[in-house]
């Protein structure tokens, strides 16, 4: 299928509807592009081509993404029965769940056929795609540089052609990074909006959630109503949005007052003058559609803050650790981690109870801060990331000098996480060598719908959707 990448996901689904191409045709169309780049590229680490060919032969469900080929991030909330999760740590690289998790039923029902699992640096810890059982995800930008992460393997997947749109996760900005750095929507929903059970809670306590990348603001937004809602016995719940959110992005948004930051909000530092260029670019095209732009300064303690979050994510990823040791009937053991994760191990050891709940007391409270200092806006746009993509080994996890940068990289998406709001990174800027610069939107808690009309129209007015890294769309070997 010479022009499979012409096509969003929805349209391969409408492809599929007609007749003019049947799943299998569109699941060899991927396989081809995935064997011809991913030599290079690194993003798929474990493919599921016989699983996707059984799944054919047996049916699949008439959802809105009938037969379109879709890839899993490879973390514990994409648990496949049968399929090795190995959430890129040595110590799970023998891990097969024996459940489906939630999320998976949902996108089955969807009608998408489940082809492989991508790429993420160590239990998802980093804001790039480097691990050491992994090894580097590459950008297809620029084959030197980062992706971003740690939903980097999708982002990489997406961009390159392989499949219109893939899964990834959010705990500090791990969508939004890599959409930002690889030319694509991502979009971060509201806490708990998609379902981690059943053998998960709210990740990170509450930081983390579930969504995709994609390169159409459509595809985001059916897919959001494919997953959306808790599933059985959820301890939280986000709110129900008023319409399904298809139907937001061919909605006016109506003229917008936009606050408008430039400055971290989690550290003392200046943004790249290319960041700069993309903020100057977004504020331009928005005043031109008619929204209002306003100055906004919210001020937080943003070393208060970051140990609170370092002390909440430690927490989670001790008891993940240590659990996978005692179920392999040993002790957890330094050299079997990344430098990075064995420090937050560390972190969590030294803690006691009450530090624990006093870091989420901060989290809690921030966010609620950052809640009412938002009233009298309709959102709030900042760089995604105040650097363009990185060259590969900057920010990598066991990069001791990299730790600042690794900070740097999250110092403008982590406070929807904090606050549990949505956020958006939309691709409106390419800078003078080529490489992807997306700007971010963050919404208040639970209206995704005013995000989606706001994307829909910035992508009617700057359409980015044909704008493809060089290796795309050549699935001959010819990476670069």
């Amino acid at each position: 299928m010479d022009d499979y990448e012409q096509y969003d996901g929805l349209g391969l689904a409408a492809l599929v509807r007609t007749g003019e191409v049947s799943p299998a045709e569109l699941l060899e169309a991927a396989i081809t592009r995935i064997e011809a780049h991913n030599p290079v590229l690194n993003a798929v680490v474990t493919p599921m081509f016989d699983e996707a060919r059984a799944a054919i032969r047996a049916g699949l469900p008439p959802g809105l993404f009938q037969g379109v080929p879709f890839l899993l991030k490879d973390l514990a909330f994409t648990a496949v029965p049968g399929v090795r999760t190995r959430q890129g740590a040595a110590l799970f690289q023998d891990f097969v769940p024996g459940y489906e998790a939630e999320i998976v039923t949902r996108y089955r029902r969807a009608g998408f056929v489940l082809i492989g699992k991508t790429a993420t640096p160590e239990l998802g810890l980093a804001p790039t795609t480097e691990s050491r059982l992994y090894g580097v995800t590459r950008n297809p930008w620029d084959v030197e540089r980062s992706p971003g992460g740690s939903s980097g393997g999708s982002a990489v997947a997406v961009a390159a052609g392989y499949v219109p749109a893939a899964n990834a996760s959010d705990g500090g900005g791990s969508i939004r990074i890599p959409a930002a750095w690889c030319g694509l929507f991502g979009l971060k929903p509201t806490r708990a909006r998609t379902p981690e059970g059943p053998e998960h809670s709210l990740g990170w306590a509450g930081l983390e959630c579930i969504h995709a990348l994609t390169r159409s603001v459509r595809d985001s937004a059916a897919l959001l109503d494919a997953t959306q809602g808790a599933d059985v016995g959820a301890p939280f719940v986000a709110p129900p949005p008023a319409r399904p959110y298809l139907e937001e992005v061919q909605r006016p948004p109506g003229s917008l007052r936009i606050a408008l930051r430039t400055a971290p909000f989690t550290f003392h530092g200046t943004l790249h003058p290319d960041c700069q260029s993309a903020m100057d670019n977004a504020v331009h095209l928005c005043a031109e559609l008619g929204h209002i732009i306003v100055d906004w300064h919210y001020d937080i303690d943003w070393e208060l803050v970051r140990d609170a979050t370092r002390r909440v994510v430690a927490t989670e990823v001790c008891v993940t650790l240590t659990q996978r040791a005692q179920a392999l009937g040993r002790a957890l053991h330094e050299a079997e981690v990344e430098p990075d994760t064995w420090r937050l191990v560390e972190v969590s050891q030294a803690m006691s109870a009450a530090d624990y709940l006093g870091a989420l007391h901060t989290l809690y409270t921030t966010g609620r801060q950052f809640c009412r200092a938002m009233q009298g806006y309709d959102m709030v746009l900042t760089p995604t990331v105040p650097m363009p993509p990185v060259a590969l080994g900057l920010i990598s996890p066991s990069n001791p000098a990299g730790l600042t940068a690794r900070r740097q990289a999250t110092a403008f998406t982590q406070m929807a996480n904090i606050a549990g709001n949505p956020a958006m990174s939309v691709p409106l800027y390419w800078n003078d060598t080529g490489l992807p610069i997306g700007v971010q939107f963050i919404g208040h808690y639970g209206d995704e719908a005013t995000l989606f009309r706001l994307a829909g129209q910035l992508e009617q007015a700057r359409p980015w959707f044909s704008r493809r890294p060089p290796l795309s769309s050549h699935p001959d070997g010819n990476t670069r």
